[in-house]
Parts: C-alpha cells; sequence; structure tokens
C-alpha cells in the first residue's frame, strides 16, 4: 500500500506493538508523541515511557507534550503535515484542531468491542464485570470519548482464568495485526466506518489503587474476577496483623458454613467467607517478600480457622 505520513501518538507497552507494525509495513512515521519521563525504581530516576525507549531506538522524532493546551504545540503538530496520525492510550486528549490536521483524521486503536467500555480501563472493568469477550476496535476519532465510527474490529475470549496481564498482550498484539489493513481500507475506500450503535454503551472508568482492597462484603465470583482484573495493577489485598497481604490468584468455592461471617477464615487452608459464597487465596505475598502459594504462604504466615480478617 502506499506509504503514509504518520504522526503515532502512544505511550505504555500496550501501544508498542501497533508502532512496530507501522514501521514495518513501510509507513513513514514523522514524529511520535509520548507522555513524558515519569520517576521509577529504587532510585526514581526519571525514564522515558516504553513508546519514547522505542521510538529513540529507532531513530524517529519524539516530542513530549504535557498538553495540548498551548497554541504553539497545536502549531507544531499541524506543520507536521501528516496523512493520518495513529493514537494507541496516548493519554493526552487531543482538541479538535489537532483531530483535523492530518488528511485522514485521527485513528484510534482501542481495546475494547466498542461502544462498550469506552474510557480509560477497557480491560480491567471487562474482567471484573464478568464478560466472556473483549476484542479491538480501531476507530476514527472525533471529540468524544471513543465514540468515532468504527474501521476494524475483531473478538478475543475472556475465559475464567484470564488475568488483565495476559488479556493487555493479547489485545495489544490484535491491534497491531489489525492496523496495518484497517489505514489500507480507509484510503482505497474497501472499508466503510460503521457507527458506533446507541445501545449498549458502557464507561470503563479510570482505575484508582483503594478499589484493590478486598471486600469481604462481596460475593466470592466478584472477589475472584477482581483478583485476575487488577493484576498486575493495582493489586488485590487485605489487610492482616498490621501487613498488606497482596492477592495474586484465587479461585471461588462454596463456604463450609452459610451463615459465617464475611472476612472469617473457614478452614486450615485459607478458604474465606464472602458475602455470597467463600473465596481461597492460591498464591500470596506480604510486603517486600517473594510470592508463595497458600501451603507456604501459612507456614511462615499462620491463619486459623476462625480468624477474622479487615
Amino acid at each position: 500500500m502506499t506509504s503514509l505520513k504518520t504522526v503515532f501518538m502512544g505511550s505504555p507497552e500496550f501501544s508498542v506493538p501497533v508502532l512496530a507494525a507501522l514501521i514495518d509495513a513501510g509507513h513513514d512515521i514523522v514524529c511520535v508523541y509520548a507522555q513524558p519521563p515519569r520517576p521509577a525504581g529504587r532510585g526514581q530516576k526519571e525514564h522515558p515511557c516504553p513508546v519514547h525507549a522505542y521510538a529513540l531506538e529507532h531513530g524517529l522524532e519524539v516530542r513530549i507534550p504535557t498538553s495540548f493546551k498551548a497554541p504553539e504545540t497545536i502549531i507544531d503538530f499541524q506543520a507536521l503535515k501528516a496523512d493520518i496520525a495513529v493514537v494507541v492510550a496516548y493519554g493526552l486528549i487531543l482538541p479538535k484542531p489537532v483531530l483535523e490536521a492530518p488528511n485522514k483524521g485521527c485513528v484510534n486503536v482501542h481495546a475494547s468491542l466498542l461502544p462498550r467500555w469506552r474510557g480509560a480501563a477497557p480491560i480491567h472493568r471487562a474482567i471484573l464485570a464478568g464478560d466472556n469477550l473483549s476484542g479491538v476496535c480501531i476507530m476514527q476519532m472525533d471529540e468524544g470519548l471513543d465514540t468515532g465510527p468504527v474501521l476494524l474490529r475483531e473478538e478475543t475470549p475472556i475465559t475464567g482464568t484470564t488475568t488483565a496481564s495476559e488479556l493487555h498482550d493479547r489485545l495489544s498484539i490484535l491491534g497491531a495485526r489489525l492496523i496495518v489493513p484497517a489505514l489500507e481500507g480507509l484510503v482505497d475506500g474497501t472499508v466503510t466506518p460503521q457507527p458506533q450503535p446507541d445501545q449498549g454503551i458502557t464507561y470503563a472508568h479510570k482505575l484508582v489503587k483503594s478499589e484493590g482492597a478486598m471486600d469481604w462484603n462481596r460475593s466470592a465470583v466478584e472477589l475472584e474476577r477482581k483478583v485476575r482484573a487488577f493484576n498486575p495493577w493495582p493489586g488485590v489485598w487485605f489487610d492482616c496483623q498490621g501487613e498488606k497481604i497482596k492477592v495474586l490468584s484465587a479461585v471461588a468455592e462454596t463456604p463450609a458454613t452459610p451463615s459465617d461471617q464475611p472476612g472469617t477464615i473457614v478452614d486450615e487452608k485459607l478458604l474465606i467467607a464472602c458475602g455470597t459464597g467463600a473465596i481461597r487465596p492460591t498464591c500470596l505475598q506480604r510486603p517486600g517478600k517473594q510470592k508463595l502459594n497458600v501451603e507456604d504462604f501459612l507456614r511462615g504466615f499462620p491463619l486459623g480457622k476462625g480468624t477474622r480478617l479487615g
């Protein structure tokens, strides 16, 4: 296909395979926009985000504005005279002048089956809600929140063991596979943008760290989904003996006694009563310690039947 003058806008690891696919397809990446470096690690030294680092490795120009509110930032973008802009988890709101600057506009790689799970955390919210399907949509961007018409979409299953980390990686690869044919179809007219339906709209609100706290009054099924949905971030935990214990994997079961109070350990292998059912953590981690299966964890941190967890 014809090489397009392309602006790429993305930040996290999820975005990198899409940028790689565009480069491999021969598109002319005239500039990459990414989030500014952030402090990370023990020394809190500033590190470029994954897209920034990948772009530098491939000799691409990188810009890292903190917003598009300054007129000169918009003017600099318009001056690129791009054919298309590809946006993948960039992290900044694009104003109308930016959306309209490229000849073919801006397209977004979104990790859900729109209009379900518009917004910031579609992967996590889909698992948390118990969805059995996820996917990727390549859509044309407008001023709304993930409201533009869809060029291509593809589904992928969510099973009872799928974690956010696993689904993230799968959707990242799927987005990379779809972006090149989506651009080709947009240019040659073989792909017709499909407006999103008015039914089935949901919003994937941004995750906050406090959501990771175990609320034993919830059902065991909900809590098991939370463990998978919040893996690896923000993680799931409960407080016990002054420590924040992370739950890295768990299974939902039926409690030994339905009348057990939520948060009560009901057997010697850490089965914990919930609002409905019970949950058994299978992998746990104390602060600063290694991950352990439940048997090894209990040897070093005994929690007997009848213990009430906070």
